[in-house]
């Protein structure tokens, strides 16, 4: 059932690609793939069922032999006590020039565009949508956040043509549970 539940879930977010309404999705002019690789935190996200609830949410990204990325979720579903779990995709590039545009896949035949819409350059956090705007992330190398760092990367998903008041911050730790701003 939960194979069932996560395969419809890539349908309909594979199907966000086909409607893309709105001007293209820019990325970052360049992503060193190597700095890239490693552990980031889901400082936040826009809440949708395959990750609404979930808690202390990162992912690991590492490169594969085949020249495709393994792309790790790790993630509590509801609290921190509950056991740790574990989806395991993979992901590849798909615009070699900027190395800013992937497409993830954690069931097949379903993908999902990932774009790299802005990275700190020391690769310390980083903006995460899909070209659809329906979907965004703020990745961090770090579980916590600056309060104004985190608001100066809410703006910019707004210029970028997001919806900010859409996105929820991911408890990384529990006395986060149920304050304002989070899931």
């Amino acid at each position: 059932m939960r194979s069932l539940f996560a395969g419809l879930l890539l349908v309909l977010l594979s199907g966000c690609a086909i409607f893309q309404s709105g001007p293209p999705l820019p990325t970052v002019d360049h992503v060193d793939l190597d700095r890239y690789m490693g552990e980031w935190y889901v400082i936040a996200n826009i809440p949708y069922f395959g990750e609404r609830g979930n808690v202390a949410g990162r992912a690991i990204y590492r490169p594969r032999e085949d020249g495709r990325m393994d792309d790790i979720y790790l993630y509590r579903k509801g609290d921190f006590d509950s056991r740790e779990r574990t989806m395991e995709g993979v992901a590849w590039v798909v615009d070699e020039e900027t190395n800013a545009r992937w497409k993830v896949r954690f069931y097949w035949p379903f993908t999902f565009a990932y774009y790299i819409v802005d990275l700190d350059p020391d690769y310390q956090w980083s903006l995460v949508g899909h070209p659809s705007r329906n979907y965004a992330w703020i990745m961090a190398r770090e579980p916590r956040m600056d309060a104004e760092l985190y608001q100066r990367l809410l703006a910019r998903f707004d210029d970028l043509g997001f919806d900010s008041t859409e996105l929820k911050k991911v408890p990384q730790f529990p006395e986060q549970l149920g304050r304002p701003g989070f899931q």
